[in-house]
């Protein structure tokens, strides 16, 4: 054997350097295969990946993360085309942060078209509002086959709603399913929601309660299953208040607590004062929607009629005269003016 030891210590040396590339390799090579390309546009894991609002748990958020609780006001759109200006600057002037807007498929009323649609739309964004648009036709209706025709309309709008995701949400159908029955409910939504995902529609879906959208058991018993037929799982539910779920406070709870006791999201698309079906806790709503940050969109700006004119909250178009319950509604304690936060640079 030549020199032993300074074969052992070259031996030494050539295992520890073989030992540091190895260690260099695994190090290195292994974090850039999992780093995200910062180059490519879009690629980086620390971008907000909502590109509008979304629904995260029981909170409705804007697309940069923050928490959006309505405050706003019910307006008959289709029913008073001529109207439309004068009562969107009214509505935006109360300080409303959105606006429920009603639309037509064209079954009961005149259709709102592509043209129609967006002009609902651009009315409520321009005057710093975001647009929550329904189809009214189905109002009531317990048949699955109307709601697929109000899906099918909403279709058909798919164009009119790509790049709205920032400030329009949708409520596919006014209240419907009239009849208290919670399984039909959930069999036409489960229905025709993936259908309108699939036309590629990416607004946030709202869906009113069965029972004339009163009946929020039904979102207590099914809520979970439609959310999950939503295969974007950006969906959220309304119960309406009038003198069948908004009558007694221990009610209002209930009806509320059952849907966010399911970690789902939940606002009060509806409420009047009173009505023909009962007197509404409507000060105890306001307050319990304010403690909970729960959304609130009171009915309705003007034009009611058949003896439901109480539910009117202005007594001029131009909102110079509210009324008593406008009043509340927009002034009160809890009511609009006080409570409602409107989304900054929502084109933005």
């Amino acid at each position: 054997m030549k020199h032993p030891k300074r074969l052992i210590v070259a031996l030494s040396i050539f295992l520890f350097f073989i030992c540091v590339c190895v260690c260099i390799i695994i190090i290195f090579g292994g974090c850039s295969s999992v780093q995200p390309d910062v180059s490519a546009e879009g690629s980086s894991l620390y971008e907000n990946p909502h590109t509008g609002f979304y629904v995260d748990g029981t909170t409705l958020r804007a697309s940069d993360g923050t928490p959006f609780v309505m405050r706003g006001i019910n307006h008959g759109y289709n029913w008073f085309l001529d109207k439309t200006d004068v009562a969107f600057d009214a509505i935006a002037a109360t300080g409303s942060n959105c606006i429920r807007i009603v639309l037509s498929s064209g079954a009961r009323w005149q259709k709102d078209d592509a043209q129609s649609l967006k002009n609902a739309i651009d009315a409520a964004v321009s005057r710093g509002m975001v647009a929550i648009v329904e189809v009214h036709d189905g109002t009531g209706s317990d048949d699955i086959s109307v709601l697929e025709d109000i899906a099918k309309y909403w279709c058909e709008m798919a164009s009119v709603l790509a790049g709205t995701e920032k400030y329009c949400i949708l409520n596919i159908a006014n209240e419907w399913c009239g009849g208290w029955r919670a399984r039909r409910w959930r069999d036409g939504y489960t229905k025709v929601i993936p259908m309108i995902r699939a036309a590629g529609i990416k607004n946030t879906i709202m869906v009113d309660a069965a029972g004339w959208g009163q009946f929020g058991h039904s979102v207590r018993s099914y809520g979970a299953e439609v959310f999950n037929s939503d295969p974007l799982r950006n969906t959220m539910f309304s119960v309406h208040m009038y003198g069948m779920s908004g009558r007694w406070e221990w009610l209002i709870r209930y009806n509320l607590e059952g849907v966010t006791d399911q970690n789902l999201c939940v606002c009060v698309g509806e409420f009047g004062w009173t009505h023909s079906d009962g007197d509404v806790k409507e000060d105890y709503l306001m307050q319990y929607c304010d403690e909970k940050d729960i959304g609130y969109i009171a009915w309705s700006w003007k034009g009611n009629s058949g003896g439901v004119e109480y539910l009117d909250l202005a007594d001029e178009w131009d909102g110079s005269k509210l009324s008593e319950w406008g009043e509340k509604v927009v002034n009160g304690s809890n009511g609009i003016r006080k409570t409602s936060v409107k989304i900054e640079n929502m084109l933005n």
